[in-house]
Parts: structure tokens; C-alpha cells; sequence
């Protein structure tokens, strides 16, 4: 496993409370029209769960599911035989998904309410979506144990928002006020990637949206440590 930023290592309980806190308090405002907001990144969300490679019986988890618009991908990809997590710590977006479950009668789909730093699974996960998951990544207690329940060789694919290349460098101060709008930890938006990357292998990074997007894919490394 790879290191960490210190200013990120050094979060205590209390501070990960408190990002988490307000970030359940800005999708409580924003759950009822979240799904409109997301199409001009539906192309990247393909994208990244094209990058997971999945196939049937394989078992995925979608990590800050939301209200569920990647669920029905995901299930695509690992067919009847599968079975799709989605974990989100939003009451009220994670009602969405549920209906959205119930809806459609998936029978190998399964939504959780509940923390990325201390969500359990009941059996080891093959890959994992982060899509726009900006509070998640940021956390090392979170993707420790998210990864710790992927067997080695997972594959991860990660999309979210970056800052501009550095001659769009004005256009940053609204990508920061974008990101925070939803996010209770906006920083970091540099290198969004970079404590998920510590925890992977065979790391690769695009670019998406004319540099203000970025799609990273890894491996969770044969021999990672398992808690």
C-alpha cells in the first residue's frame, strides 16, 4: 500500500463526523432533483463502468450509489448470476435507490445505508465503481475499508471532478464552488485520485470534460493486506 498526505492521515474521528454531516445536509436539499442534474456526466459514468470489465457472476459495488443511476449498468454487466451493492450514507437519496430496486424487481441487487469508513459486506467484491464520490476518496479510513473487501485483482474505476489544467486556471475558483456544493471535504481537487491510488496498482488517469473530469482505473494489488 502506498502513503497518504499527513493533512489527511491526521483526521481524527471527529472531523470524518463532520465532513460526513454535511454532506448528508447538502444531498437532503439536493435528493428530489439529483437525477436531473446528471446527465451532462452520463457519457463518463458508461465509461467508468466499461473500465470495470464485468462480466457475469462477478459481484460489484457501487460506492456512494445515490439514487441508483448506475445500478442498472452494473447489473448488465454482471447478469443474473451477479449480484450489484450499492452503499450510500443519504437517507434520502438511498430511498430513491431502493425504489428504484423495488421498481424494477432486481432480485441481485442490494442497497445499504450506511458509511464508506465502516459499511460491511457479506461476500468479497470482484470490483468497484466510485463515481463522483468526492468525500469518499478524500478519506483513508474509507477506502481502506472498502478495499479491504475486494479479493486482489479487483479492478477500480474512479470518476469525479478536477481542477482545470493550469492555463483554465481562473475557471477553478467555480470547479471549487461547484465541488462544494455537495461535498462536505471540497479540497483536494488537485489530484482527487491520489489516497485511492496509494491503496491500487497499475494506476492509469484521463482526462474528462476538457480537464476539469478525470477517470482513474487501478487494480487492488495481489498480496494487499486484508483487515
Amino acid at each position: 500500500m502506498g502513503s497518504h498526505p499527513m493533512s489527511w492521515a491526521r483526521i481524527d474521528d471527529a472531523g470524518e463526523e463532520r465532513i460526513r454531516a454535511e454532506s448528508i445536509a447538502k444531498y437532503r436539499r439536493r435528493a428530489a432533483g439529483y437525477d436531473r442534474t446528471c446527465g451532462p456526466t452520463w457519457p463518463i459514468r458508461e465509461r467508468a463502468i466499461a473500465a470495470l470489465r464485468l462480466s457475469p457472476g462477478m459481484r460489484v459495488l457501487d460506492v456512494g450509489c445515490g439514487t441508483g443511476l448506475s445500478l442498472a449498468l452494473l447489473r448488465e454487466g454482471v447478469g443474473d448470476s451477479g449480484h450489484v451493492y450499492g452503499v450510500d450514507q443519504s437517507p434520502e437519496m438511498t430511498a430513491r435507490a431502493l425504489a428504484r430496486v423495488r421498481e424494477r424487481g432486481w432480485r441481485n441487487v442490494s442497497v445499504i445505508q450506511a458509511c464508506a469508513q465502516e459499511v460491511r459486506l457479506p461476500r468479497q467484491l470482484d470490483a468497484l465503481l466510485f463515481h463522483y464520490t468526492h468525500d469518499i476518496l478524500r478519506s483513508p479510513t474509507a477506502m481502506r475499508n472498502l478495499l479491504s473487501m475486494a479479493r486482489p485483482g479487483a479492478r477500480v474505476a474512479i470518476a469525479g471532478v478536477k481542477y482545470f489544467p493550469a492555463w483554465l486556471a481562473p475557471l477553478n475558483v467555480w470547479v471549487y464552488f461547484k465541488n462544494a456544493a455537495y461535498n462536505g471535504a471540497p479540497r483536494g481537487l488537485r489530484r482527487p485520485w491520489e489516497i485511492a491510488a496509494g491503496f491500487l496498482a497499475e494506476v492509469s488517469v484521463a482526462p474528462t470534460q476538457f480537464g476539469m473530469g478525470y477517470l482513474a482505473v487501478g487494480k487492488v494489488p495481489v498480496g494487499a493486506k486484508r483487515e
